[in-house]
């Protein structure tokens, strides 16, 4: 494993192709994230090609000449499996016209038919939506926005096959989204080869899931994993915790001790919490992860080996560690919060819940039905769905697990519902906890519908002069000039402008 403090580290997660990052061009698309008749349909997602499209009941038509059907997938490394189309009666056969626009990476969405529209909780005909962003076929259907790549790759045959879609892997690790795909391969290629690891992670996003994945996939898996919570050791005693120590020392009659690094020889020692460790303790651990894992029991003058493999787990940043410690591990694996993966957040509520109904029966017997697939289903109210993916999480899963158990208490139908509690806790009004309001950072245009007013064009003109004129009299501040030109959202103007060969100078 080395020895030179200053020899090069490994990023894990980017050895293999995905995303844009790595040369894949994302495009915008819609993510099932809630189906009122197929729960299991969570996570299927569409894109889009060029002109517009319809989103509705049933498949293809005959008709040539009528816009092309949105069909939903399930997106893995390698393969995208195409689902059945929508069989709610409640959605129309012509529900959503929908229109990309490439440029800005955003979508046209224009409600068609009797189900009504909601764009991020709030009644609309027409929206201009980006990544996000939330639409509700009210009662029916739950869309998130995102950018992904239109392909998964993987040049690697992933040990991942054998679980359902949208359901835990066999390490419990839960979720579609290229970043958690992504994640599974850094796992499976860390575990192929015999390096220190470091895991980094804010807390409850899985970093421990990730360490037992590791050794489990690795030629260490014979024996079992050694795992401890450094933060947990008192400091006194952090030396003898780790390194063991002989018979009778410090005081007669102290039993004689392996330790952690005794107990690990042959497998795997997984330090979490690892930046907890004290200076002093963190440079103790630099002769042992050299090759040869040289080592001493307090107490003996005799020098031990022991062939262990660390991996440790933080919540901090990398450059937290001793510099040298850190040298020393030389893989890197970041654990990606939800906020990089809102598109699994309803997957691990599920996967969550269904975890209560076999542990419950009661509640199960409540809030629970059985899917097509035999699995327990959990009954959700959509707007419990909508508020869930437009949260910010700080803890993550167990902040996730958290608002579940408070809805589960307060409910008071047979489904999990945005309860006055559950809103207070995602910072929004109790008071209209039946319905959600836009988050603040979503930028989206939608139209009241009245049910007598047309929706209006998306594309509006005006003069240069117009245009000009409200430029300067707003300081080049395109916003308020699109505003005060009465166009839907700046984006309008911004085409506008790039037609007419105006700069642009947004305040």
């Amino acid at each position: 494993m080395g020895t030179l403090d200053d020899r090069p580290t490994i990023d894990a997660l980017s050895r293999k192709p995905y995303g844009a990052q790595d040369g894949v061009p994302e495009q915008v698309a819609l993510v099932i994230a809630w189906c009122r008749d197929a729960g299991e349909r969570a996570g299927e997602l569409t894109f889009f090609e060029q002109g517009p499209q319809i989103l509705g009941r049933g498949g293809s038509t005959l008709d040539e000449t009528a816009p092309a059907r949105v069909h939903f997938s399930r997106q893995r490394p390698n393969e995208m499996v195409r689902g059945r189309s929508l069989r709610s009666q409640r959605i129309s056969r012509e529900q959503l016209r929908l229109e990309p626009d490439a440029e800005f990476g955003r979508l046209r969405v224009e409600c068609i038919g009797r189900c009504p529209l909601l764009v991020n909780g709030r009644a609309a005909s027409v929206a201009e939506v980006g990544p996000g962003d939330t639409l509700q076929l009210q009662n029916e259907l739950v869309l998130l926005v995102v950018k992904r790549p239109r392909g998964l790759l993987s040049t690697t045959a992933l040990p991942y096959s054998e679980f359902a879609f949208g359901q835990a892997d066999a390490f419990g690790i839960v979720g579609e989204s290229p970043a958690i795909w992504k994640l599974r391969e850094a796992v499976r290629f860390a575990a192929s080869v015999d390096e220190h690891v470091l895991v980094r992670g804010e807390s409850g996003t899985g970093k421990e899931l990730v360490v037992r994945a590791i050794h489990a996939l690795s030629s260490r898996a014979r024996r079992p994993l050694v795992a401890r919570n450094a933060a947990t050791v008192p400091e006194g005693i952090v030396d003898a915790e780790l390194f063991g120590n002989v018979k009778n020392y410090p005081n007669p009659g102290v039993p004689e001790r392996s330790g952690l690094v005794g107990e690990a020889d042959g497998s795997t020692l997984f330090l979490d919490e690892i930046g907890e460790l004290p200076a002093h303790v963190q440079a103790h651990l630099l002769r042992l992860l050299d090759r040869g894992g040289e080592y001493q029991r307090l107490g003996d003058s005799k020098t031990r080996r022991a062939d262990l493999r660390l991996v440790g787990a933080t919540n901090r940043p990398a450059e937290a560690l001793k510099h040298d410690l850190l040298a020393r591990l030389t893989l890197r694996l970041e654990v990606p919060p939800l906020s990089d993966r809102r598109e699994d957040t309803p997957l691990i509520a599920r996967h969550l819940l269904t975890e209560v109904a076999t542990q419950n029966a009661e509640l199960a017997e409540r809030f629970f039905e059985t899917s097509p697939s035999g699995r327990p289903a959990p009954r959700l109210d959509p707007n419990l769905v909508e508020a869930l993916l437009h949260h910010v999480y700080t803890t993550h899963t167990r902040e996730l697990r958290s608002l579940l158990w408070c809805a589960l208490t307060e409910s008071s139908g047979d489904r999990l519902e945005l309860t006055p509690s559950v809103a207070r806790a995602l910072g929004r009004d109790a008071r209209v906890a039946g319905r959600l309001s836009p988050m603040p950072t979503v930028r989206v245009t939608a139209t009241q519908s009245s049910g007598t007013e047309p929706p209006r064009a998306l594309y509006d003109t005006a003069t240069r002069e117009q245009i000009e004129a409200a430029l300067v009299k707003h300081q080049g501040n395109v916003t308020s000039a699109a505003e005060e030109l009465g166009f839907k959202n700046r984006y309008v103007l911004y085409r506008l402008m790039k037609k007419l060969d105006i700069a642009a100078s947004d305040g």
